[in-house]
């Protein structure tokens, strides 16, 4: 880098800083909510929050491995949550925002009763701000090390990478970053600064993509280096190469891999009800109806916008560095090796956004259960906001420095990723049941959480039990998970009366699960899961079929480019007049069974 590619470093992150710790007076002296925002926020800026979220310096790099080790269609591994994201739409995102909590923690305690509710919270509150969180603060901070070592940062400051522990400055110098930036921050701040930051990212991601491509003599030129490889274009792995161009088998995904991916990962994972550091953001949007407004730009940023700059970027990668050891290194050598000055300050800058936009969520949704869900709730039920702004800072504090013991001693990213998966895999029908069946009790989604936390631990770095192969790695634990929960659900009692009564008039769910509650409280459900469902089909239609046309004509592959834009047309059309009925439209008895 140039000194005017550090001096638009350095400018960017004095703006930022300073942007943080103005935003941290406010939240100090009382005008802003460090944790909800006051529920006031606006559902364009609630949803590129939330996909700012996702769109870390470890997305570019971990998708330069993916596609470089088991190309394109090695993306399902998160394409598939897909399908809970489009849950999240249909179903449940107006459920989190009528609960009226801060953390999906604290939903326990409306939906369960007794000590077993408050076990379950701080269980959970735990392991999610803690292990599970920590995890993707780790590799997010990993990623940011790659990025240091490529620019060769601290080459320039005369440390000797054959006697100076180079990683290890790396990671103490972000944790420090970190630190002062989200751990001085509001919700407010965080999702105000992540929508200029997700655009600057995303600015920056194009940037990166066409130079690369020019550098491999145009799209074309690109494309023809794959002719003796058609199955790195593929869109799935299935079958031998057919007039969809879908392509050819990998042999680096099993079937049962990608079988794992479609059929258990989306739903069995503990955010498939929508839960996680998204609840927090829709939580502080206005309406329900803005909830739901949010989730869809999500959805729309997260998988239409984002995706192909960085495929194509690694496509690049892996034909411009053919021999590359680790491929996630690709990506930022694509930077340094492509971009002229100037704009390879600002691709650095952009990166810095996605970096800080992702860690400040993670860093403020994991201190807002530590001090909301653990210390609040058990501790001193009385703290004051300027106890809990003082608690929630402590707890930024623990949080960044465990995910840097986890930056430090991961080899690479994809090995954090597909850990965080599997430790959070197991509860996820739990978590969607809880809603819609009053016997679901806190014992059972306790047993669910713990055992498959602990089995996929034990399944993903025990020698004596890891699983090699992560589709029946999935299938494992998921099974396993399953046998817990339901022998626990079955010996123990179910949740009072009076518990569901309070829970069912707050949040009025439909299903056949409710009747008795039905009966009890004479409130009819403000949901109506048969047009929920076909909203859902409607929905992934409109989503995956948008998402793969442009994909499609991208790598001008023109005939799946015209299928997948005529069934994201179709998905949208039927969604809109789906969206246009009535709750109920035929009032008689049986119809609020949804």
């Amino acid at each position: 880098m140039q000194p005017i590619d550090w001096l638009i470093v350095i400018g960017y992150l004095v703006l930022t800083m300073g942007l943080g710790l103005y935003t941290s007076r406010q939240t100090l002296s009382g005008r802003t909510d460090l944790f909800v925002g006051v529920r006031s926020l606006s559902w364009w800026l609630v949803g590129t929050s939330m996909a700012a979220t996702t769109f870390s310096v470890d997305t570019p790099l971990y998708i330069a491995g993916v596609v470089g080790s088991r190309g394109i269609s090695g993306n399902w591994e998160w394409w598939c949550f897909g399908f809970a994201h489009v849950l999240m739409i249909a179903v449940f995102a107006r459920l989190w925002r009528r609960a009226e909590i801060v953390t999906d923690a604290e939903l326990t305690e409306l939906r369960y009763g007794g000590q077993a509710a408050a076990v379950l919270r701080g269980t959970k509150a735990f392991l999610f701000a803690v292990p599970m969180n920590c995890i993707g603060i780790g590799y997010v901070v990993l990623a940011m090390t790659k990025v240091i070592d490529v620019l060769q940062m601290w080459q320039g400051f005369g440390l000797d990478p054959a006697i100076d522990n180079l990683k290890l400055w790396s990671v103490l110098s972000i944790g420090a970053l970190v630190l002062l930036y989200a751990g001085f921050s509001s919700l407010w701040n965080v999702v105000v600064t992540d929508f200029f930051q997700f655009f600057l990212a995303l600015f920056g991601s194009l940037m990166v993509a066409i130079a690369s491509v020019n550098a491999t003599g145009g799209m074309r030129s690109l494309l023809a280096q794959f002719t003796d490889r058609p199955e790195m274009l593929s869109f799935i792995p299935a079958g031998n190469s057919s007039g969809l161009g879908l392509g050819g088998a990998i042999a680096a995904i099993s079937s049962s891999t990608f079988l794992g991916y479609m059929m258990l990962q989306w739903w069995s994972f503990r955010r498939s009800d929508g839960g996680g550091e998204f609840i927090q953001q829709l939580a502080a949007t206005k309406t329900e109806a803005e909830a739901e407004k949010a989730a869809w730009l999500f959805s729309f940023l997260h998988y239409g916008v984002r995706t192909w700059p960085w495929i194509i970027s690694a496509l690049a990668a892996f034909v411009l560095y053919p021999i590359l050891p680790d491929r996630e290194l690709g990506y930022p050598l694509l930077m340094v090796d492509t971009l002229p000055p100037i704009l390879l300050g600002i691709a650095v800058v952009s990166l810095l956004a996605a970096f800080l936009s992702t860690v400040s969520t993670l860093v403020n949704w994991g201190a807002t259960y530590l001090a909301n869900d653990l210390y609040k709730r058990f501790v001193s039920p009385r703290a004051t906001p300027g106890e809990l702004v003082f608690i929630g800072r402590l707890a930024s504090l623990l949080i960044v420095l465990i995910g840097g013991v986890a930056a430090f001693v991961s080899p690479d990213i994809a090995t954090l990723f597909r850990l965080a998966i599997a430790v959070g895999t197991g509860p996820g029908l739990v978590l969607i049941l809880r809603w819609f069946w009053w016997r679901i009790n806190a014992a059972s989604e306790l047993a669910a959480i713990i055992s498959g936390f602990v089995i996929g631990a034990l399944t993903s770095i025990s020698p004596a039990f890891i699983i090699p192969d992560f589709g029946q790695r999935l299938l494992v634990i998921t099974l396993a998970t399953a046998l817990v929960w339901v022998s626990v659900l079955l010996i123990t009692p179910p949740e009072s009366e009076e518990t569901l009564d309070r829970f069912y008039a707050k949040i009025r769910p439909a299903g056949w699960g409710w009747r008795s509650q039905r009966q009890r409280t004479g409130l009819r459900p403000l949901q109506n899961l048969a047009l929920d469902g076909q909203r859902l089909v409607a929905a992934l239609l409109l989503l995956f079929g948008g998402m793969f046309s442009i994909g499609g004509f991208l790598l001008m592959r023109s005939l799946i480019g015209w299928i997948a834009l005529v069934l994201a047309v179709g998905g949208g059309a039927w969604l809109r007049h789906l969206n246009k009925q009535p709750l109920f439209p035929i009032s008689r008895p049986g119809t609020e069974d949804g």
